[in-house]
């Protein structure tokens, strides 16, 4: 099967992601820093060393303040509702995932938030609009690039234009990994990412990443395996955050995922650009296809067709083609609602591990289903 779904989760993974959590499950499965036996040590030490490499892949401020999770959601859950003091003014876009949109909406139906959704004028760009209502929020909230579209949102200019008052979060699920990402010299105070797209990760891998400045209140409480006789969560980062045993094969992969990306981020970019700039020009030529993506590295070429319902087009490349995609709304319910496409897109993603022959057998299904449709 042609696999095109990679902004739901990655396909095809680095056969050492895949090798390393093989390995932490085969060579014994162990409870990192629960423990004094070696093993426990060993694994405490590795965790550490993903911090390490997350932190300066991305530009982050301090190992400390990199917090594993089970993926991008569960990241921007703590930052969200352990990081948004009440009576806070929020401010977010409607190119937002269900991920940010929900919790806000959550704080915003309990009266413990002001929230403002911008949704920019023709011609305007997000950037601007986030910046012209942020300028006296408390914070805001938004992906560095739509799950939708692949529409990147400039974190470093929004800051420009904002100015120094507001925290910046951002969600990175569809940006790490794609795109450089750098929090100190964007100005991003908290980051979540998804470990299992574009950084490689096997399902079970994510983190979030925050600034000192921010200070995050556990919203999960158990054991850290430190100060165990302490009733309250510690108040030292990571463990504040981290309750409950980590996912070790996944944060071992996430490593090995985030060292390729690392060698090969500018190449990958350039590669996935193209094989997208390819599928848009392709598609054009398509009677009945309009495309609502750019050139993007994030690999993500959305469309619609007139006469063809987007799920229906996703089930007949599925069911006669072989061709993975995804129809429907995405998890992004306002970014349709502001593109006029509230029955959904096709969503096309795709990888370094994808080749321009299979973006010209995907072009040709399409064409061979809107003749059918014409």
């Amino acid at each position: 099967m042609i696999y095109f779904d990679n902004a739901a989760t990655g396909g095809k993974k680095p056969l050492a992601a895949v090798l390393a959590a093989y390995a932490a499950i085969k060579d014994g499965s162990v409870n990192p820093g629960r423990s004094g036996h070696r093993l426990s040590v060993n694994a405490a030490f590795n965790v550490l060393a993903c911090r390490k490499l997350l932190c300066g892949f991305l530009g982050g401020y301090c190992a400390d303040r990199v917090v594993f999770t089970k993926n991008c959601t569960e990241a921007l859950n703590i930052v969200l509702f352990g990081g948004i003091p009440a009576g806070a003014r929020v401010v977010t876009t409607a190119a937002e995932h269900n991920s940010v949109l929900r919790p806000l909406h959550k704080l915003q139906k309990e009266g413990k938030i002001e929230l403002e959704i911008v949704r920019p004028a023709e011609g305007e760009s997000f950037e601007n609009a986030l910046a012209k209502s942020g300028k006296d929020a408390d914070f805001l909230v938004f992906t560095l690039a739509s799950n939708v579209t692949g529409m990147p949102i400039d974190a470093k200019a929004v800051r420009r234009l904002a100015g120094e008052k507001p925290y910046i979060v951002c969600d990175g699920a569809q940006a790490c990994g794609h795109i450089g990402v750098n929090m100190k010299e964007s100005g991003i105070d908290a980051l979540a990412l998804a470990g299992h797209k574009g950084m490689h990760g096997i399902q079970g891998s994510g983190a979030l990443l925050f600034s000192p400045r921010l200070k995050i209140e556990p919203v999960q409480f158990g054991g850290t395996g430190s100060e165990s006789y302490n009733l309250d969560m510690p108040d030292v980062y990571p463990d504040a955050l981290e309750a409950g045993t980590l996912n070790y094969p996944a944060i071992l992969s996430l490593f090995e995922g985030t060292l390729y990306v690392q060698s090969k981020l500018t190449q990958n970019a350039h590669y996935v650009s193209d094989l997208t700039a390819l599928a848009i020009e392709r598609l054009k030529t398509v009677s009945g296809v309009k495309i609502y993506s750019k050139k993007n590295a994030s690999g993500i070429v959305a469309f619609e067709h007139a006469n063809v319902p987007s799920e229906m087009l996703a089930q007949m490349l599925s069911d006669e083609y072989g061709i993975a995609v995804r129809g429907g709304l995405h998890c992004a319910p306002l970014m349709h609602e502001y593109l006029k496409t509230e029955q959904g897109l096709v969503r096309a993603s795709l990888s370094e591990f994808n080749t321009p022959n299979e973006v010209l057998t995907f072009f040709s299904a399409v064409r061979d289903i809107a003749h059918k449709y014409a």
